[in-house]
């Protein structure tokens, strides 16, 4: 997990650094201008260590260097708030390959309800762009503080309350189709494996 949210913050230390020194400064020209520094700097950086960038991070960097260079040119921060917008948009097309959250759930979900875990996968998809239609909607604004409070309560809240909303109802199918599958086997729906989720 540590990893995960270290590499998660590298490929968007530029962006990171935008948003802060706009919070501090109200320039939009001087974020950009040191975003555009630190993605060419991780480039080089990597480069020297003969380490291959992946491709969220050569997206992230490009995005910074093209988002950052038209926020300069018309010096307004909104390119750059609309960059989340991008990230949701490219996982929700990832998110349309039939079946891809099959891996992420236990066997027990997978075995009996995988049509579910389908149109979960869907639903997420769908989730994904509504967020980044959202982010670059609130983005047009230019209000940095209804920005900050979209990505960080909105966006966040919504993939929080999705999972729990997917959690329970992973639950309640899996326990009906194990009560379903003892009463036609002749056992008693009251007896459930111990071993749900």
């Amino acid at each position: 997990m540590r990893h995960a949210l270290i590499e998660l913050c590298t490929d968007f230390l530029s962006a990171i650094v935008f948003f802060v020194l706009y919070l501090a400064t109200g320039s939009a020209a001087l974020g950009s201008a040191l975003a555009i520094a630190v993605a060419i700097g991780q480039l080089i950086h990597a480069r020297m260590q003969g380490r291959p960038l992946n491709f969220m991070t050569q997206a992230s960097l490009a995005l910074v260097v093209v988002l950052g260079a038209i926020t300069l040119m018309t010096d307004d921060p909104r390119f750059m708030f609309a960059k989340p917008a991008i990230g949701h948009f490219a996982v929700g097309l990832i998110m349309l390959k039939r079946g891809w959250m099959l891996r992420y759930v236990p066997a027990i979900v997978t075995d009996n309800i995988p049509g579910a875990v389908t149109v979960a996968g869907y639903a997420w998809a769908a989730l994904m762009f509504a967020l980044g239609l959202g982010t670059i909607a609130v983005a047009l604004t230019g209000d940095l503080k209804l920005w900050a409070l979209y990505i960080s309560v909105v966006a966040v809240g919504a993939k929080i309350a999705a999972f729990a909303i997917q959690f329970v109802t992973f639950r309640v199918l899996v326990r009906r189709r194990i009560r379903a599958a003892r009463i036609a086997a002749g056992g008693r729906p009251g007896l459930l494996s111990i071993q749900l989720l």
